[in-house]
């Protein structure tokens, strides 16, 4: 079977791995991809070895491999040796005023017959006071577990 991703590095590429690993400093994860990327190698009428073969000798899975030798030929040499950014953003759900508001509240006495604010008290307190819309008492736990 003719494997879809071959990997074929440069002569500078080449060095800068081979230094890497010589080296050793560097993050684990990526001396690994170093090394996958060696053992992939097919320039220069090298004979690479075979995602098993890889496997096997670096003690990684075969998928791992894989992922390796496509981010290699489908984006770059960095790009298969570095780890990928995190793609998610997520919008924050109070800003600083909310948050400042939350934990006044929260420092705040209790209502009447209850010992202390539980976080769905709070959430209801905010949603009353019309300083947020919606809110989920685990928004109001995260701001305070970052303030305490």
């Amino acid at each position: 079977m003719q494997k879809k991703y071959i990997v074929t590095l440069t002569d500078e590429e080449r060095f800068e791995l081979e230094q890497m690993i010589r080296s050793g400093k560097a993050a684990a994860r990526k001396l690994i991809r170093a090394r996958i990327l060696l053992k992939a190698d097919a320039s220069g009428g090298r004979s690479a070895y075979s995602d098993y073969a890889i496997s096997e000798a670096l003690d990684v899975s075969r998928p791992t491999v894989w992922r390796t030798r496509k981010r290699f030929v489908e984006e770059s040499f960095d790009a298969a040796l570095n780890s990928r950014r995190p793609g998610r953003h997520y919008k924050r759900k109070l800003d600083g005023q909310q948050e400042a508001h939350l934990i006044a509240i929260a420092c705040s006495q209790p209502p009447e017959g209850r010992q202390r604010w539980t976080l769905r008290l709070l959430r209801n307190r905010m949603i009353e006071l019309k300083l947020a819309e919606s809110l989920s008492y685990e928004t109001v736990r995260g701001v305070l577990k970052k303030t305490s």
